[in-house]
């Protein structure tokens, strides 16, 4: 009625349009203040309302919305009709209408409706109609219209406004039988446009109003609490949508993970809040009816669903099968926000609808529990307090006096102990089948029920049903993927490792590669759960469960063990994540006591260190005589039963799966040594007599992933029983440790690992050692004299790690000292260098060499006999007596005895492990030049006869050995080597040279390449050393002039170029010479008349394949360059 007052008053003014406008700028104030009176809004709204109403076109439009700004709000609520009038009047003219307009008349009506008030609810129901007709197509109005995107958005945006703006109770005429129609017409229209559109923005604003519809806006705006009334009547008429809607936004979040996270977390809160308001329970238990009066439906009447008990009922098992899928595809969502909304919802449905959604209440806390090691820190904090809150509200049982369903009379623990026996059951299979974002989530809803449980996992777990679903679970889930050849292929001995600071075990990672997943993500959230286990369980029952389970069958072993220890970590309280930790540990609700934990270590301790679990095969062929001949009595495969003597397992090869498998178990039980030493702390040291000796066993191995496993053992043990190192560690247990190896020693074919743990002990401890050990070497000595065809190579490698030890332990300087001598002395002799003195010494060796000149001698060097008081004094003093040797030279002395007969056994890996053996012993010996000179002169022969006729690889190591000799011994072995050596190696560098010339690139790859590169880079400081005659030097140099050539591999010619910057320093005058023979770059101009110029080969000669580096050896050791 009012509509029409308002159209009268716009045409009867209509022909003072002008009039009016002129009066309106007159009385706008000149500033901008908002218009408060509403006669000036009225005439200042006039002109353009009425403009709109003749000629609605986008401008007029643009006009009424710009003055619609200068209007405050209380003026524009009482102008709220008026000026809503001709925009509704635009969009109720037939005929098709541009988008634009469209657009900008909605946009306007949202700006009036977002600052006002409907206080009518026929001017709210004609609102709703005529925004909903402009997203509906006009051919079919059950589809959406193809509009633009930015017209459905204002239409949606305004659809929002007015629901905000509806007064007092007149939105809740919407929900009234009468409009079940028009509601579900609207509803069914907003579906249709968050499924279908392709634009995101719209599928949100389309389900943001949806949410809004329900009268659960979550915006920013201040919202009325409803109450259970007014909740109740909501409800009730959305009952009859509820298949509709569920339906169809579960088809909207288990769609394209292309959508977006925004429309998946904005659809599982439409889903959420719908069926919370639809199934809520207080709704459902209330008996008073709707207050609320209502016109008579009629037939419309019909659509109205009952909520009965059966309608509940079979809702409940609908909704629990979208459930199913939404979580599903959900909880393992890339987008954290999703998750997050996912716990949302869980929390909420478990809050408002545990007894009607009764069937649906493991799934939610399954969707709770998933969350509980989430790595997004916002998500797994939400968690923690939505599980809280679940814990305190479900510890009484569901009350089923109204509701009766399936679980209603559970309590919460029942419902999760019966989740977690289905999910172990369940567990190997989505293992098998799943992606590993699922399997991930599946294990974290696994850890998830053991946390909510808490101490009522021990209570769980004497159910022996439970206890060996969750067991087998885990041995499958856990099975080890060992056919990868290079585990076993991996070769280095763990007494190598050089021990160079306390991180350096942390470098050593082991990642083990299971058969069922590859993320190690899971891996991460299984250790969990099997430390969970042994906090909340009962440590005496898991422990025997899972020995029991170890020693049964080969196909556990690896599992049970990396069980076994994360539950005894578990137990001690270590890496558990729990609330209310427990000070000491508890079993089944008592505290766990030290000694209990202690007594469990043991057990477990002692099935791992036992002989058929520790000394297993790990190397398919022996490949050196000690092992085929001192083999241990027991040495059992890890498939084998136990107690079957070696002979048996011997019998045929073991496969690469057999081997690789013992060496994974022996890794796990070195860590579970390492994981009991950090459960117990200081109170393992009294366990190290009988643990420690094993470890260092397999820190000898030469299988790399052992060696590493146990020497991070022994750091972690180290660290837990509190020493500072490793060398304290062994240091401090020394006494067991060297009693041990004497005694097995002595019985080396039944313990043939008793070297290793003395070459580990060497490895990684200090000079303090030596003496402690000094007997026990001795030992090791006289066992290799006695039979060394038999354990020559299991010595070979105690030996290396004791020369190793005693370089560590006694550094040279010595060596250091003659060369800073050596190298001031030649400094010293270039600076007082005199033209004058050099003209006289060479016309003095001239005419020695023409038989003209008289030798001169020197009396420094003339023999002068003692005096006969010096003779009379030594005599008195009786015979010479040899001081003894420092203990490392003795040993060191009589190392180098033993290698120098072990140099040509027929074993090739032997000779060079004996050579490396011998390198190191010349070092060490070099500090006492009158020991090393008679062994040097003892070893020549062998050493010899191995760098001239013996295999290629032995060749590079023996001239290794020579350069250190060289370097070591120098003038005395000056004839040796220029009569012996330099001949052979000057006719194989020479013989070399072209085919390393003509070779591509592939020859550096090749046996021959590696030697010519090993002879060439030590040749010249060899050469240095012994201060070679300047014969030799000129066939080290004819041998070495054609690696000069740019057509050699890079690495020989730096190699050679390194040749000749030694022989330089030993004669520059010569070399010098020797290269501008060969290239000149410069022309020698004398500095008198009378003075002959100089003449040399290499002047003017062209640029060849030596020039280059030729220049670069006269720019670097004589600043010589070419002419400019």
């Amino acid at each position: 009625m009012f509509s029409r007052v308002v159209f009268k008053i716009i045409t009867q003014h209509a022909g003072e349009e002008a009039t009016y406008k002129y009066r309106t700028s007159a009385v706008m104030p000149p500033t901008m203040t908002l218009i408060s009176d509403p006669k000036i809004a009225f005439a200042y709204l006039r002109p353009a309302c009425v403009l709109l109403t003749r000629e609605p076109t986008f401008n007029n439009v643009k006009t009424l919305r710009a003055q619609l700004k200068e209007v405050d709000d209380a003026t524009l609520q009482q102008l709220q009709e008026y000026v809503l009038f001709p925009l509704r009047l635009v969009l109720k003219v037939p005929g098709p209408k541009k988008d634009k307009l469209v657009q900008s008349v909605v946009e306007a009506m949202n700006s009036v409706l977002e600052n006002t008030c409907v206080q009518s609810w026929q001017t709210l129901h004609e609102l709703f109609s005529e925004l909903c007709l402009c997203l509906c197509s006009p051919d079919n109005p059950g589809k959406p219209a193809d509009t633009s995107e930015e017209l459905k958005l204002a239409a949606l945006g305004c659809l929002d406004a007015l629901l905000h703006a509806a007064y007092g109770d007149i939105v809740f005429k919407f929900f009234e039988a009468t409009m079940l129609p028009e509601l579900g017409a609207a509803v069914s229209l907003l579906l249709t446009l968050a499924e279908k559109e392709k634009s995101r923005h719209v599928q949100i604003a389309a389900l943001k109003f949806l949410q809004a519809l329900t009268l659960q806006c979550d915006c920013s705006e201040d919202h009325v609490v409803h109450t259970l009334e007014e909740r109740e009547a909501v409800g009730k008429p959305m009952a009859s949508f509820l298949p509709g809607i569920t339906m169809a936004v579960a088809r909207i979040i288990t769609g394209d993970v292309r959508q977006g996270h925004g429309v998946t977390v904005r659809a599982i809160k439409v889903w959420s809040r719908t069926v919370g308001l639809v199934m809520e329970d207080a709704q459902l238990q209330s008996n008073k009816p709707c207050k609320r009066p209502s016109a008579d439906p009629g037939k419309i009447g019909q659509l109205m669903v009952s909520r009965t008990q059966d309608w509940v009922k079979d809702t409940s098992e609908k909704l629990c099968m979208l459930l199913k899928k939404i979580v599903s595809s959900t909880a393992a969502h890339r987008h954290w926000r999703v998750r997050l909304e996912l716990l949302e919802l869980a929390e909420h449905l478990l809050d408002t609808c545990s007894q009607s959604l009764g069937e649906c209440a493991g799934l939610l806390l399954e969707a709770l529990v998933g969350a509980i090691n989430d790595e997004e820190p916002r998500v797994k904090q939400r968690c923690e307090v939505a599980l809280r809150k679940a814990s305190e509200k479900n510890q009484m049982p569901v009350n089923a006096e109204n509701i009766k369903c399936k679980n209603s009379s559970q309590t919460f623990t029942d419902i999760l102990s019966e989740n977690l026996h289905s999910l172990a059951t369940s567990l190997p299979r989505l293992m098998r089948t799943s992606d590993d974002q699922k399997k991930l989530f599946v294990l974290n809803v696994f850890l998830g029920y053991l946390k909510l449980l808490g101490r009522l996992v021990s209570v769980v777990l004497n159910s022996a049903v439970h206890l060996e679903r969750i067991s087998k679970a885990l041995m499958q889930v856990l099975e080890l993927d060992v056919t990868d050849v290079r585990i076993v292929e991996e070769r280095g001995h763990g007494a190598s490792l050089e021990t160079s600071s306390g991180s350096h075990h942390s470098a050593h990672i082991r990642r083990k590669h299971f058969l069922f997943f590859t993320d190690e993500k899971i891996f991460f959230v299984l250790t969990e759960i099997s430390r969970t286990l042994g906090y909340y369980g009962n440590i005496f029952l898991l422990t025997d469960l899972f020995l029991d389970l170890y020693r049964q069958s080969s196909a556990y072993r690896k599992q049970a063990a990396m069980v076994l220890n994360e539950i005894i970590r578990g137990a001690a309280g270590i890496a558990v994540t729990a609330e209310g930790k427990r000070s000491g540990g508890e079993v089944g609700g008592a505290p766990l006591s030290q000694e209990d934990l202690k007594a469990a270590v043991m057990l477990v301790m002692e099935e791992y260190i036992s002989p058929n679990n520790w000394h297993l095969v790990t190397v398919n062929e022996e490949t050196h005589r000690d092992r085929q001949l001192l083999r241990p009595p027991i040495l059992l495969s890890i498939s084998n039963a136990r107690g079957v003597p070696s002979s048996c397992a011997s019998s045929h090869a073991s496969t690469i799966h057999q081997l690789n498998s013992n060496i994974w178990q022996l890794c796990i039980q070195l860590e579970g040594v390492a994981c009991f030493a950090q459960a117990l702390g200081d109170n393992f040291r009294p366990l190290l007599m009988t643990s420690l000796y094993p470890v260092l066993e397999k820190a000898g191995e030469e299988t790399l992933l052992i060696s590493q496993a146990a020497l991070d053992s022994m750091w972690d043990i180290s660290k837990a029983c509190a020493y500072l190192s490793l060398k304290e560690l062994i240091h401090e247990n020394a006494d067991y440790l060297l009693n041990d190896i004497s005694l097995n020693l002595q019985r080396l074919s039944q313990h043939p690992q008793a070297p290793r743990v003395l070459a580990v002990m060497l490895t990684h401890s200090d000079v303090t050692l030596l003496p402690l050990v000094r007997d026990i070497i001795r030992d090791v000595l006289m066992a290799l004299d006695l039979s060394y065809d038999h354990t020559a190579a299991l010595f070979c490698s105690v030996l290396h790690a004791l020369m190793k030890a005693l370089a560590r332990w006694f550094p040279l300087t010595s060596n250091t000292t003659k060369e800073s001598a050596r190298s001031k002395q030649t400094s010293t002799d270039q600076e007082v260098f005199n033209v004058h003195q050099f003209l006289l010494d060479y016309r003095k060796q001239k005419e020695l060499a023409e038989g003209t000149g008289i030798e001169e001698e020197d009396v420094d060097d003339l023999d002068v006999p003692p005096a006969a008081g010096f003779e009379e004094e030594d005599d008195a003093g009786g015979p010479d007596v040899k001081a003894e040797l420092p203990t490392h030279l003795s040993i060191t002395k009589d190392v180098m005895e033993r290698c120098i007969h072990l140099l040509s056994d027929s074993n090739l890996c032997l000779r060079l492990k004996v050579l490396d053996v011998l390198e190191l012993c010349v070092s060490v010996l070099s500090e006492k030049e009158d020991e090393l000179l008679p062994m040097a002169h003892r070893c020549w022969p062998a050493v010899v006869q191995r760098l001239t006729a013996d295999d290629p690889l032995v060749v590079l190591r023996a001239f290794r050995v020579l350069c250190t000799l060289g370097r070591t011994c120098g003038d005395f072995l000056r004839r040796r080597v220029s009569k012996e050596i330099l001949p052979k190696l000057s006719s194989s560098l020479a013989h070399q040279a072209p085919v390393s010339a003509k070779a591509g690139p592939v020859y550096t790859h090749t046996l021959a390449y590696k030697l010519q590169l090993a002879v060439l880079e030590g040749l010249g400081s060899l050469c240095q050393s012994l201060d070679l005659a300047e014969a030799d030097l000129d066939v080290v140099c004819e041998a070495c002039l054609p690696y000069l050539s740019c057509r050699q591999p890079v690495g020989l010619q730096q190699a050679c170029l390194s040749v000749f910057h030694h022989l330089i320093q030993v004669d520059p005058d010569t070399f010098w010479l020797t290269l501008n023979e060969l290239h000149c770059p410069s022309s020698f101009v004398p500095p008198h008349p009378d003075l002959q110029p100089v003449r040399l080969s290499g002047m003017g000669r062209p640029r060849d394949e030596y020039s280059d580096n030729v220049l670069t050896l006269l720019r670097e050791e004589f600043g010589q360059s070419g002419d400019e």
